[in-house]
């Protein structure tokens, strides 16, 4: 094979691009704080005649209808929300209770600010497909007014040939049901407080009345005895730990008629409210080679970020599961696909600037952290990290890297880490693998050029990235002509 000398002749951009859509909405409730204003909005639709309410929800399904599903259901879930609020005497009709949930709900665009920030990993399901082709998903990192962020899917074919086809967004977007964990584990509960410093006598008299395994109408139901005893002092803030922990650690599952393209993950949680930033998925291969999907989000509240964990088999059920130790304490963290020598493995940064790799005995618990990569070259002097999930190959672990450097310009670098001991760098690229050309120069923010993980397919790197924050391409990389262009540290020096 020709060598290949060129960073152009081993990086190949293809024609796609992927933007965001301002009409794909969801519904969210959009109910006032205050009490009274709750209670306005209730009987001015109540003082309605049954004509008057009649035609005016006409009107509203007339302009809502085509942009749901089942615009009936969201907007009753949202009259639930509410309905202990309704006079008991009143007996209120189903057009009356849509009426009132109407008044009650808003539409929000996913998408409408920024789509960016892709990871890509092979679809669970590769049946059905011409040979030596792949199906696979791609998620990304929509923002919407008020910049609050969600987890949105595209899913596509790739063809023997490097061509790739994605299949057709529909013009719907679902939310999913949300429900809490059928049964919360009790001693991985106790760790995850006793790791908060919320382990004491009221939470120990909480989790001694709960089974090894307990539902939350459970651990609510604790929760209210030990309340109710009159004897107890109870430690208030232990029990807003507790009903944290729960709330944070819960599933959502989209329904069976949604497609992949029309699921979007949207905040749920306190810890999360502002946002799901910068999904990193990942296929896991467990002890037993059961595979499983993996991503690592960055929640933030609007003041403070936790990084967390989202696990799924089929892309439909998610379950969300909240991160504890020390070492959880910054963005990008990454877990490796498998585990190494018996642990798991994370890359991480622990301070905005550098790279680090941690590894545990278990997958909630992260606390040392070993400093592996400090900015080097001039194009990240400013800082480093991950961009997405170390991917194996028979050199070492692919560690693709971000860099900034002066202007806040974002590019995408490579490292190798050992097979055996991932703590050691055995190859770095000296120059940008990736770079914001002309084109993607300009957008919601500038200059910067960004992934959050790749996958490798026929010898090749398939690799979406996000240029300047406005649209999402994809790259591949031909991995033989990227590793001639890494330079190996002497053996002597590893």
């Amino acid at each position: 094979m020709e060598k290949l000398t060129s960073m152009k002749q081993i990086v190949k951009r293809k024609k796609i691009r992927i933007v965001g859509d301002n009409s794909r909405v969801i519904t969210l409730p959009h109910i006032p704080s205050q009490l009274p204003r709750i209670g306005n909005i209730i009987l001015r639709v109540l003082e309605l005649t049954p004509q008057e309410a009649e035609k005016l929800l006409e009107e509203t399904l007339m302009l809502f209808v085509d942009r749901h599903k089942n615009i009936q259901l969201q907007l009753l879930r949202h009259y639930d929300k509410i309905s202990e609020y309704i006079p008991q005497s009143s007996i209120i009709s189903k057009t009356q209770k849509l009426l009132i949930g109407a008044y009650l709900t808003m539409e929000y665009s996913i998408e409408s600010a920024a789509l960016f920030n892709p990871s890509i990993v092979a679809h669970p399901d590769q049946t059905l497909l011409p040979k030596g082709s792949m199906r696979f998903i791609m998620s990304l990192r929509a923002t919407g007014e008020g910049h609050i962020s969600s987890i949105v899917f595209r899913s596509g074919t790739v063809d023997k040939n490097f061509v790739f086809n994605l299949d057709t967004v529909s013009e719907y977007v679902e939310t999913p049901a949300m429900v809490h964990d059928p049964f919360y584990d009790n001693s991985l509960f106790q760790m995850k407080l006793q790791d908060l410093k919320a382990w004491n006598e009221t939470s120990q008299i909480i989790m001694n009345k709960l089974g090894g395994f307990f539902t939350y109408a459970e651990l609510k139901l604790s929760i209210q005895e030990v309340y109710s005893n009159p004897d107890f002092e109870t430690h208030h803030w232990t029990i807003n730990v507790i009903n944290w922990l729960a709330d944070s650690n819960y599933k959502v599952k989209f329904d069976d008629e949604t497609n992949i393209g029309e699921r979007v993950i949207f905040p749920v949680s306190s810890n999360e409210s502002k946002g799901l930033e910068d999904a990193r998925f990942v296929k896991f291969t467990q002890d037993d080679g059961e595979e499983i999907y993996y991503a690592t989000y960055t929640a933030f509240n609007g003041h403070s970020i936790l990084s967390q964990l989202i696990e799924t088999q089929d892309f439909q059920t998610f379950k969300i599961i909240t991160l504890n130790g020390e070492g959880v304490k910054d963005k990008g963290m990454a877990l490796f696909p498998r585990k190494v020598n018996g642990k798991y493995a994370m890359l991480s940064r622990q301070d905005g600037e550098n790279n680090y790799i941690m590894f545990s005995d278990n997958l909630h618990f992260w606390h040392e952290a070993t400093l592996i990569q400090e900015p080097q070259q001039p194009w990240e002097f400013v800082q480093i990290g991950n961009c997405g999930s170390p991917i194996e190959t028979d050199k070492g672990w692919l560690v693709l890297t971000h860099g900034v450097g002066n202007m806040r310009q974002y590019s995408i670098g490579a490292i190798l880490l050992d097979l055996d001991d991932p703590t050691k760098i055995i190859a770095r690229l000296e120059e940008p693998l990736l770079s914001a050309n002309e084109e993607e120069r300009e957008g919601y923010v500038p200059n910067v050029i960004y992934s959050c993980g790749a996958m490798i397919f026929k010898e090749n790197l398939i690799l979406p990235y996000a240029a300047s924050d406005i649209a999402c391409r994809i790259a591949t990389v031909n991995l033989e002509g990227l590793f001639e262009k890494m330079k190996f540290a002497p053996k002597e020096n590893l």
